[in-house]
């Protein structure tokens, strides 16, 4: 009888301890519900706003050069491509997700991942105190990232470290990038701004490999021709360095345009969307 017991016993501990493995490969293997994905921006965001001036100039400025090599990067596959066949676009486009895998693996501050980090936690929590500190955090980011955009470009048109057919290849990217009708522009930054923001809030799903997330969808931005405020200002400040664009023409016709197409993108239409699907769990 006291073998049967412990015989049962120890049945009953292997089977628990097989249930747990079985729970926790589930737990492991399960989604990241919308809520759950939701409390990781919105913390990420609540720490963004927080954060000292200095740093924020710093990891702008750095984002601003460094989103450079998407227009590099593009630059290179369309001097070295042949001209003509359809595919060309595709295949150059691969190159516009360099700057940005260089930003946003690296966690540097980018303006239009902010669209909706920073704005989650002022819709969750509407208050003054939120709304200076996404303002503060908008207005630094966005100036430094143009401050390093332009940098970025003075050296690739001055320093001469670049041969002639990858500068040709940079003005031809850039005129077309800078150069639509305003509306246009405005337009084409909106499915940007969402593509951006969807990046952000996908990348907790993928935390340990969000390597084809950011490529997938930051190459759409440029095979799709839409429009990015800061990775344009690298080409915006390229053409008015070159004589191909005034000054009027690149605030009014192309940086104010795509400013608010990315931000309505960002964060009126996916930021409020986001937070309309996950409202009612989050308040209860």
């Amino acid at each position: 009888m006291g073998e049967t017991e412990e015989n049962f016993k120890r049945d009953s501990e292997q089977s628990a301890n097989t249930n747990s493995k079985e729970e926790k490969s589930v737990t492991k293997a399960q989604r990241l519900t919308a809520p759950l994905i939701y409390e990781v921006v919105r913390r990420d965001g609540a720490e963004e706003i927080t954060r000292p001036k200095t740093s924020l100039i710093f990891s702008g400025l750095a984002a601003g050069i460094l989103i450079s090599f998407s227009v590099l990067g593009e630059a290179i596959f369309l001097a070295h491509l042949p001209k003509g066949p359809a595919w060309v676009p595709l295949v150059e486009s691969l190159g516009y997700t360099l700057g940005f895998l260089l930003v946003i693996l690296g966690r540097m501050q980018l303006f239009t991942e902010n669209t909706i980090t920073t704005v989650l936690p002022l819709i969750a929590n509407p208050c003054f105190e939120y709304i200076w500190l996404v303002l503060r955090l908008w207005l630094i980011v966005l100036a430094a990232n143009v401050v390093g955009a332009f940098i970025a470009a003075a050296f690739m048109g001055y320093s001469g470290a670049f041969p002639t057919e990858i500068l040709a290849a940079i003005h031809e990217i850039s005129e077309k990038a800078t150069t639509m009708p305003p509306l246009e522009g405005f337009a084409k930054a909106i499915p940007a701004g969402v593509l951006i923001a969807a990046v952000v809030w996908m990348i907790p799903t993928q935390p340990h490999n969000p390597f084809m997330i950011i490529l997938v969808f930051t190459w759409l931005i440029a095979a799709g021709g839409f429009t990015h405020i800061i990775a344009g200002s690298v080409e915006m400040a390229y053409m008015l360095m070159h004589g191909g664009m005034g000054l009027g023409q690149a605030v009014f016709g192309f940086f104010i345009p795509v400013f608010f197409g990315n931000v309505v993108g960002g964060t009126a239409v996916f930021a409020l969307i986001t937070w309309g699907q996950v409202k009612a769990e989050v308040e209860e």
